[in-house]
């Protein structure tokens, strides 16, 4: 491998979400130095991660469930002012008090297996191919180990990396149903990652279709403007009542978890733990604006029909139907199982140690992403200490990261 023109560092983060941006704050805080030990690579144009995204009358106040990142909490915000702006200006000051050295807007178009070095095979406590696991071990499928650097190719450049962080989350992969007859509709059809607030749907007959936060937050607010709404679900919603502690959060990753050790494309830890019964979700049941259909069989030029000969006419379809994770620029390295998914031990994927997945799974909420990111840390300077390769350029990167 030639690499002439690639930068070398330690370890690539990619993405500055929650997940991205703790993982950061950990590379800093065990002395690695941006630029020179690792990078940071966002896809967006401004720090705030997905929040950034979010559509203006999602104000603070109506947010459910925000962590802080590590180390800075978020104080004196207004709850009447739009979230984007309250956690945009958070991650910011965050970035800039840490000196994260955020490097945007970098698009990465792949990740790939770069050589320069010899396999590893066996590292403490693992076994790679044909090796036997150390104390206290256990045995890795072959081909879990790392074999040198990675190359990540982005948009400002490429990277030569002993490590991979990778914290792209799933805004930038929104999930389109298929239906029969959707190509035919004479209305319009749009996703809720786009939802441009109530005002776009006045005197519309809208049909919002999914079961989690964003749907019954974005039904809430056309109802009132809209000449008709209807609600639709693959599965009849649950509401959760009363207060949700560490016990039921602990179950609900735990269910998560078990898709990704099967290799199976994950669930959000959401919508495994129900929508919570606010005053406002209360007094939208009672009125009827939460009156829940079963999911359409096709859709017509005019509306949606199911097979029992149910009919409702449409002017707008919004498919607030979740995301997919957006990991597409990882196919180069082979990850995915048959299912599907990514196996993973923490937050360390099965067939290479030295790519980690924060953000992904059971760290798919803003808590879980902190925690994420410390584990992804702690276990990357292991790595990297057992790592006998030199670093590829006139001098060895001794870097501050190893324990």
């Amino acid at each position: 491998m030639n690499y002439t023109g690639v930068r070398e560092v330690e370890v690539v983060v990619i993405g500055a979400g929650q997940a991205g941006l703790a993982a950061a704050f950990h590379l800093r805080r065990v002395g690695g130095v941006p630029d020179r030990d690792f990078v940071v690579l966002d896809h967006s144009p401004r720090p705030g991660g997905a929040w950034q995204f979010r559509w203006p009358t999602l104000t603070y106040d109506k947010v459910h469930g925000m962590h802080a990142l590590p180390g800075m909490e978020l104080t004196g915000a207004d709850p009447r002012r739009p979230s984007s702006e309250v956690i945009g200006t958070y991650f910011d000051s965050y970035e800039q008090t840490f000196g994260l050295r955020v490097h945007r807007p970098v698009s990465v178009t792949a990740v790939r297996e770069g050589g320069g070095g010899p396999p590893w095979t066996e590292p403490v406590g693992r076994t790679g191919s044909g090796g036997r696991a150390a104390s206290g071990g256990r045995a890795e499928p072959a081909g879990a180990l790392g074999r040198g650097r990675l190359l990540v190719e982005t948009s400002e450049g490429d990277y030569a990396t002993r490590a991979l962080i990778n914290a792209t989350g799933t805004w930038d992969r929104p999930f389109w149903p298929r239906f029969p007859g959707q190509e035919a509709f004479g209305g319009r059809q749009l996703h809720s990652s786009r939802y441009p607030g109530p005002e776009d749907f006045r005197d519309a007959r809208v049909v919002v279709v999914g079961g989690g936060t964003s749907a019954v937050q974005q039904l809430m607010e056309i109802a009132p403007v809209a000449a008709a709404t209807t609600w639709v679900t693959r599965r009849p919603p649950v509401f959760r009542e009363g207060p949700f502690g560490e016990a039921q959060g602990r179950a609900a990753v735990a269910l998560v978890e078990e898709r990704v050790r099967q290799g199976l494309p994950p669930r959000s830890v959401v919508s495994v733990t129900g929508l919570p019964m606010t005053e406002a979700i209360q007094q939208a049941r009672e009125s009827g604006v939460l009156e829940r259909l079963p999911l359409f069989d096709r859709v017509t030029p005019t509306g949606v029909v199911w097979d029992d000969g149910r009919v409702v006419e449409a002017d707008v379809i919004l498919y607030a139907t979740g995301f997919r994770a957006a990991i597409d620029h990882l196919a180069p390295l082979r990850l995915r199982e048959p299912g599907g998914g990514i196996r993973m031990d923490g937050t360390r994927t099965l067939r290479d140690a030295r790519v980690h997945l924060v953000g992904y799974g059971p760290s798919a909420s803003t808590i879980g992403a902190n925690r994420a990111g410390r584990a992804a840390v702690g276990d990357i300077r292991r790595l990297l200490a057992q790592d006998p390769q030199p670093a590829l350029g006139q001098e060895e990167l001794t870097g501050s990261l190893a324990p």
